[in-house]
């Protein structure tokens, strides 16, 4: 087969990009997942397409030509939501190409890696090559909303695969990701007690005040030299500046790197106590990714894509993350690796691009990986 052509990679990225994908946009994640099923079959690949639910779009699995079904097999994730809004392509963010960038929603998170990772399938299977180990790709629709439909086929197909390889972008130059953190989610609900702000002010119990001070209790959790990080990212309450309040929420994000100190922290967070008299404090929640942990059999994986990277001409470097990824959910059960999509920057910004130069290079290691482990 010829050398890649890097307008072709570039155009059919492009192809991806224009169809939105803004996670609650079902109907248009429904519809790439047709276009990127077409794709897949028109070079043999098997198509299973599950539908999608509770208002998120479904989710496609492409199984390579080679190999059987009952076979151990590369299990690679891929992520084809994005977190930009449906028109954002017409307006803040339309693709285009400056030099050696590439810009548009969702190309560097990450459509770039979904497809480049296809692309390798697909010329694996063009080349009439059958490798050891088959590969399943497995194409998702609610990654940027914590993967409530997707986790379990997640972890389904990680309990019989051999390997994982997650496509979400490249790190700081084209580092890929060996560990990331783990997720928890919270909702803190404050209940107070009304009364009119003029009137009779000494009746209430304000939840809002009650809530500033759950806040900085929080945020004080927050332990950079542990790598523990807590953010109080929402808040709302009141009904009116005269009105003491009486019901006050906040949202809120824990980043942990093990998960020992996951434990700790979800016990303390959900074991709030209220600090006023007259309010009552509620916290619902938990865990939504477990920290992923570089296990040896991740590190011999490592190893081995580090040296085919040598092989093709550049340094392959790994390093820890404070965002999660589908990654996280089965990497305590089989060697994964990360980030092994394309180098970019910018990602859920309006400056979301990737580096072309990034793509032959990118797309021929995870080829390469197909074609070498066992």
């Amino acid at each position: 087969m010829a050398e890649p052509d890097v307008d072709a990679l570039v155009e059919g990225i492009n192809h991806w990009v224009e169809v939105e994908t803004n996670t609650p946009d079902a109907t248009d994640l429904d519809r790439l997942l047709g276009i990127v099923a077409g794709e897949a079959s028109g070079f043999g690949a098997g198509i299973k397409r599950f539908p999608g639910r509770e208002g998120y779009g479904g989710h496609l699995l492409v199984r390579s030509p080679w190999g059987g079904l009952d076979e151990p097999y590369i299990l690679t994730l891929s992520h084809l939501d994005t977190v930009h809004p449906k028109g954002t392509l017409a307006t803040a963010l339309p693709i285009r190409r400056d030099g050696d960038r590439l810009y548009g929603p969702g190309v560097c998170d990450m459509k770039a890696g979904a497809y480049i990772a296809l692309d390798a399938m697909r010329r694996i299977a063009e080349e009439r090559k059958a490798p050891s180990l088959p590969v399943w790709h497995l194409f998702t629709s609610d990654e940027e909303v914590g993967s409530p439909t997707s986790q379990a086929l997640i972890e389904e197909l990680g309990g019989r695969a051999k390997y994982c390889i997650v496509t979400e972008p490249a790190r700081n130059g084209g580092h890929i990701v060996t560990a990331r953190k783990g997720v928890a989610r919270f909702q803190l609900a404050v209940e107070g007690r009304p009364s009119h702000a003029g009137a009779r002010h000494q009746d209430g119990r304000s939840a809002i005040r009650e809530l500033a001070h759950q806040i900085l209790t929080l945020e004080a959790m927050t332990d950079y030299e542990r790598g523990i990080t807590v953010n109080v990212g929402v808040i709302s309450g009141g009904t009116g500046s005269n009105v003491i309040a009486q019901h006050a929420r906040a949202e809120i994000d824990l980043r942990v790197p093990t998960a020992q100190a996951g434990q700790e922290m979800v016990e303390k967070i959900m074991n709030l106590k209220p600090q006023t008299d007259g309010c009552t404090v509620t916290v619902t929640g938990g865990m939504n990714r477990p920290p992923f942990e570089q296990s040896d059999a991740s590190k011999r994986l490592f190893d081995h894509a580090a040296g085919l990277a040598q092989e093709i001409g550049f340094e392959l470097i790994g390093e820890h993350t404070g965002g999660g990824s589908d990654g996280n959910f089965i990497a305590d059960k089989l060697a994964t690796i990360d980030g092994m999509g394309a180098d970019g920057n910018g990602a859920h910004t309006l400056e979301e691009h990737i580096f072309i130069s990034s793509l032959v290079p990118r797309m021929t290691l995870i080829k390469r990986l197909y074609e070498t482990l066992e």
